[in-house]
């Protein structure tokens, strides 16, 4: 079955001032589009049918890389995925999280600020409209049950950015645009834990720069899919940390992500981390209590069980990465 685009009005400002005044423009229904390899499947599939779309693809001042007068590193939220996987000067695990998402036709089209701002996912939403109909509309699809969880109260859809997780490991943050000004935020509070509303930026922001503070953390990103390449995550670890000269661990970050509708923070690990030097029975006993509290659901590919035991897996080899970075 052929499924073909609805009709919109497509507009393409030349500046973020202008897009902004677009999108908060009552008189429209609008959505920002930036490589569109998320958002068009959507509209054809009728989850999002927009009257206009406000492309961010010509606006120069939202492409790029640079380093900033205080050493960070900034992040144009229109780079393309490809450019960002090739880049020297991202911390080189954003660059692994950028490499690993999709395939290379995606990432020569697909953006950061794309992949940060990704909808939840799901399989009962994730359907052509007449699938959906005939299987009975879900909470995210306007029913009144999640299939995934009949007998909740809410939507279980999840968080697929490989992006996300790296950047909440490194403590970045994102700049958001509106007609009401710019305001900067973590990444960690970009997300909701609700399948639904699953992104806490207003309607009428754009999503403009990701920025990653500058110091010496070392970092990884590992990814967990059916095939090498195309597949979204079923599971996605990143983490960061600091440590002593003699390996004793200062501050470390672990960041899961495409488990649950937003990336979730592995705090009891890391504050059991803090103060030991990564061994590998630390690391295993780090791994399981990463584990613990984190809930898949069956709602991707492959079940929940098996998504739940490979947590302590990547969790393990994360950290060990961390030890290996020190050469």
């Amino acid at each position: 079955m052929t499924m073909r685009l609805p009709n919109f009005e497509f507009v393409a400002p030349a500046t973020v001032d202008e897009a902004a005044r677009l999108l908060s423009d009552p008189g429209r229904s609008s959505l920002i589009v930036g490589g569109g390899t998320d958002l068009f499947p959507k509209m054809k599939r009728r989850q999002a049918v927009p009257t206009t779309l406000i492309s961010l693809s010509g606006l120069d001042e939202m492409r790029g890389v640079r380093v900033d007068a205080a050493g960070n590193c900034v992040i144009g939220a229109s780079t393309l995925l490809a450019d960002l996987a090739t880049s020297e000067v991202v911390p080189s695990a954003v660059a692994t999280a950028a490499a690993s998402i999709a395939s290379p036709q995606i990432r020569n089209t697909a953006t950061v600020g794309g992949n940060l701002c990704l909808d939840t996912r799901c399989n009962y939403i994730d359907m052509p409209e007449t699938w959906r109909e005939a299987s009975g509309h879900c909470m995210k699809d306007g029913g009144e049950t999640c299939w995934v969880a009949p007998q909740g109260d809410r939507c279980w859809a999840i968080n697929s950015s490989d992006l996300a997780p790296v950047a909440i490991a490194l403590g970045g943050s994102v700049r958001l645009a509106s007609v009401h000004g710019d305001r900067i935020i973590p990444v960690e509070d970009l997300y909701h834990d609700d399948g639904i509303a699953c992104h806490t930026k207003s309607a009428e922001e754009i999503l403009v720069e990701l920025l990653l503070p500058s110091g010496g953390t070392r970092a990884t990103y590992r990814k967990l899919r059916r095939r090498g390449s195309i597949d979204f995550p079923l599971l996605g670890v990143a983490a960061a940390g600091r440590f002593d000269p003699d390996g004793t661990c200062l501050e470390v970050r672990i960041v899961i992500g495409a488990v649950t509708p937003a990336p979730v923070r592995a705090t009891e690990a890391e504050e059991f981390l803090i103060g030991q030097r990564l061994t590998e029975e630390v690391i295993v006993q780090a791994a399981d209590v990463a584990s613990g509290p984190v809930r898949p659901q069956d709602n991707t590919d492959t079940g929940s069980r098996y998504r739940k035991w490979m947590i302590p897996v990547l969790v393990g080899r994360a950290l060990r990465d961390l030890v290996a970075d020190d050469g």
